[in-house]
């Protein structure tokens, strides 16, 4: 439990009743979960269909629902009560099936061992104080060869600018607070962490938005949003 931010936690639990509002708080999440999805789908050979795929740091669901959509055998975790139990209200209206539990995913490794295909943990490591311990059970967690994901910002004055001050304050897509320059990650982090923990990088991409079309898109610049694809080592 000693890697959990109980102030990160209630901040999005106090959110939860929005997470499925598309115009919420939480519209940039369903505006780049098309773009995130097609990513992962890509990179694990297009169908997702029959694999077991854990989403780490899952909040109400929304990525999570759309692998299930996609005939993923789906488990979301994460510490906010609050957004797991919009998550599973909302699998009334959508007709699916996801296995959601509140456990730390450190806790989760002590149940399970080299059990999941695929792991992803979007926009998560940013909001946690040890983020290398989110990555080393990741590890644990995956098949040899398994696909994990990350999804983070990096840190650095442009980072600043556009992720907080820009995103936050002027933009306003997301709420004032609800990022903490000081725990973004510079890609050259999220590697070391990624080899330490028998990963290899095979893919990193940026995700940039523009605000005048007010759309995202994927680029080579990872400046600031980026998405990493790792695979386990044999």
């Amino acid at each position: 439990m000693s890697n959990i931010d109980f102030n990160e936690v209630d901040k999005f639990a106090a959110l939860a009743s929005r997470w499925w509002d598309k115009n919420s708080e939480f519209k940039p999440l369903h505006d780049i979960n098309p773009l995130r999805l097609n990513y992962i789908k890509e990179k694990c050979g297009c169908s997702l269909k029959g694999k077991k795929i854990l989403d780490v740091g899952c909040g109400g669901g929304i990525l999570a629902e759309s692998l299930a959509l996609e005939g993923a055998i789906v488990t979301g975790i994460d510490m906010a009560e609050a957004g797991l139990e919009v998550a599973k209200l909302h699998l009334i209206e959508s007709d699916l099936e996801v296995d959601y539990q509140k456990i730390p995913v450190e806790k989760f490794t002590e149940q399970y061992t080299e059990k999941f295909d695929v792991i992803t943990c979007l926009e998560m490591l940013e909001h946690v104080p040890d983020p290398s311990s989110i990555v080393k059970a990741c590890s644990k967690l995956v098949k040899p060869s398994g696909q994990v994901f990350f999804s983070t910002i990096n840190r650095n004055i442009k980072s600043y600018l556009f992720a907080i001050i820009g995103a936050e304050y002027i933009l306003k897509l997301l709420p004032k607070g609800t990022h903490d320059w000081n725990k973004f990650i510079q890609p050259s982090e999220m590697d070391e962490w990624a080899r330490d923990s028998s990963l290899s990088l095979k893919s990193m991409i940026g995700i940039t938005y523009n605000p005048l079309k007010k759309t995202y898109k994927f680029e080579n610049d990872v400046s600031v949003n980026y998405l990493s694809y790792y695979q386990k080592q044999l």
